[in-house]
């Protein structure tokens, strides 16, 4: 089998002979081992073999990029011929440009090759675990897979890096019925590199098949809350941490000067109690970026830091087009710490609100004010959990809420993607029919 590095150099040749003044390319070769449950049941086993090639040039300071699934020597001269193609249709850009030579690096981890046995008897307790623990939830489609992948990095500088890594992922979907009541789809899951822990004690998968038989019980809310709180569990919290930076930090929405974040670095943007850290170094984080795709090694950093914003998200070409600093990662594996309190004390505090397990509703506006439907939600009153509740409203904007931050929870959920609290927020307005 061809090595990797071998092939991206040929690539590298090519585009060279093609009029390329800078490059970069990816080589990656994958076997994946994934085991299917359809209606609780172990349907399908199979193995999946994947080797592509990605390329970015830099030609006139134009950018021309191609992809392919096939590593012979034709499909990689015409993806050559075609990635340049594509360089010379652009438009020129002064601020293109790849990283200088880096040390070169080289990543690996134990979960590479993989216990496949000890994989399917972990998944096969679970689904068992469930069945025992859960007798009300119907398991859909759900897959294990263990993924072990090989990827080399080159550019045109001379870096080069190379990642063997393997993990084990789990994404279970499932639903609740008891008699003629049923739920709503829903799921959850985790990655990991270790073996030592039954899946249902992993990342939220027992709270959140607990929650959704629960919802077994819905209920209509009535009335208006026109101040209220919406405590988010992680899940959800994930979802609007990924509005707010595409809204208000990322590279798009700085360049084009939309974001009413422009002028507020090393400025209060939050609570002081907010940290949010993008980490490549933080153990519970699996498999996370080690470099990025300019070709700098990745480095962790604080996006806000005691309610203060640290950064942009910005990549090399951004950063060149705006003059603010390159970001030290492009991973979005957040960190937040968690507060002092227990999440039962959090509920005990709040008067009138939500516990919102996830969020639907459209993109939010360029000032970030948002509004949608809370989905597996619990509503809550004089510090109980009452109901969960079906259909309700929320609206509020993404910066004013940061401002408002009541509390954090002590309990996180490390799901191997991202570490997370709960996180209540006040000034949120919440409807129903």
């Amino acid at each position: 089998m061809e090595d990797l590095k071998e092939i991206a150099l040929k690539i590298e040749r090519e585009l060279k002979k093609n009029g390329a003044d800078k490059a970069h390319i990816v080589v990656s070769r994958s076997e994946v081992h994934e085991f299917n449950v359809v209606n609780g049941e172990f349907s399908l086993f199979r193995t999946l073999f994947d080797d592509a090639a990605g390329m970015t040039v830099f030609k006139d300071n134009k950018k021309g990029s191609a992809a392919i699934n096939k590593l012979d020597d034709e499909a990689l001269e015409k993806a050559a011929a075609d990635c340049i193609k594509s360089a010379e249709s652009g438009v020129a850009d002064d601020a293109y440009d790849i990283a200088p030579k880096q040390e070169s690096r080289e990543f690996s981890n134990e979960a590479y090759t993989g216990d496949i046995s000890a994989f399917f008897a972990r998944a096969k307790e679970l689904l068992e675990d469930i069945k025992k623990r859960h007798p009300k939830i119907l398991i859909s489609d759900t897959v294990f897979k263990h993924v072990k992948g090989d990827k080399f990095y080159r550019n045109t500088n001379g870096t080069e890096f190379l990642t063997k890594r393997g993990w084990y992922c789990v994404e279970v979907s499932f639903s609740a019925l008891d008699g003629e009541k049923t739920t709503s789809m829903n799921g959850t899951g985790v990655i990991t590199e270790d073996l030592s822990t039954p899946f249902i004690e992993l990342s939220d998968i027992e709270k959140e098949l607990c929650e959704t038989e629960k919802q077994l019980e819905l209920r209509a809310f009535d009335g208006k809350i026109p101040d209220g709180t919406i405590l988010l569990t992680p899940k959800c919290l994930s979802q609007f941490l990924g509005d707010i930076m595409s809204n208000f930090v990322s590279g798009s929405v700085i360049r084009d000067k939309t974001s009413i974040w422009l002028d507020k670095l090393n400025k209060k943007v939050a609570d002081e109690r907010l940290t949010v850290r993008l980490s490549v170094d933080d153990p519970r984080i699996v498999c996370p970026q080690k470099y990025t795709e300019d070709g700098f090694i990745s480095e962790s950093y604080n996006l806000i830091e005691n309610g203060v914003l640290k950064s942009f998200r910005l990549d090399l070409f951004n950063a060149n087009k705006t003059g603010f600093e390159r970001t030290k990662n492009t991973d979005c594996a957040v960190v937040i710490e968690g507060g002092v309190k227990p999440l039962p004390d959090i509920i005990k505090g709040i008067n009138r609100g939500l516990l919102v397990g996830s969020f639907s509703g459209g993109a939010p506006g360029t000032n970030g004010d948002f509004s949608g439907v809370a989905k597996n939600s619990f509503y809550i009153e004089d510090g109980k959990i009452k109901y969960p509740v079906n259909e309700v409203m929320i609206n509020g904007n993404l910066s004013d809420i940061l401002m408002n931050i009541k509390d954090i929870s002590k309990d996180v959920v490390c799901n191997g993607e991202d570490v997370l609290p709960y996180v209540s927020f006040g000034g949120v307005v919440i409807s129903g029919k």
